[in-house]
């Protein structure tokens, strides 16, 4: 008998946001924010598990989609992600920080090789694994923002 060789996966963000976090929705990334709408709670406040969605910017033309692993502070997350520091490659806790005027996670560094990023990151929020409808439900009829 002879092992078979061990096959690399690559990876791009969205199918593997998907596949970590459970949240359904398929196509590139810029597009998650907009899908989720109606489907998945939506808000700017980080939760494990919770996939962060990134907007299309000149250097990340179709967005980009993190898990949020671990919560650090209010500012800071842990995220977990392909397709960022290493073409293809995962990478597991990987620090966040919000950088956004208002505290809001609108704007995000995110670790990148070693150091700190020194891009500032524009976000859209974060995308939780709970349906939209249990959302209202569970919230008794009021209105919460995502």
């Amino acid at each position: 008998m002879t092992a078979a060789p061990a096959v690399a996966q690559f990876w791009q963000c969205a199918p593997y946001a998907r596949e970590v976090s459970g949240i359904q929705i398929r196509g590139n990334a810029n597009t998650w924010w907009g899908q989720a709408a109606g489907r998945y709670a939506r808000g700017q406040t980080p939760r494990p598990g919770a996939v962060l969605a990134f907007d299309s910017t000149r250097r990340m033309r179709v967005g980009h989609v993190a898990m949020v692993s671990r919560i650090v502070s209010e500012r800071e997350v842990l995220l977990t992600h392909a397709n960022w520091s290493r073409r293809g490659g995962i990478e597991r806790d990987v620090r966040a920080i919000d950088v956004s005027a208002a505290g809001d996670w609108s704007a995000v560094k995110v670790h990148y090789r070693g150091s700190m990023g020194t891009s500032v990151n524009p976000t859209r929020g974060f995308i939780y694994a709970d349906r939209a409808e249990e959302v209202q439900v569970a919230s008794a009829g009021k209105t919460r923002r995502g």
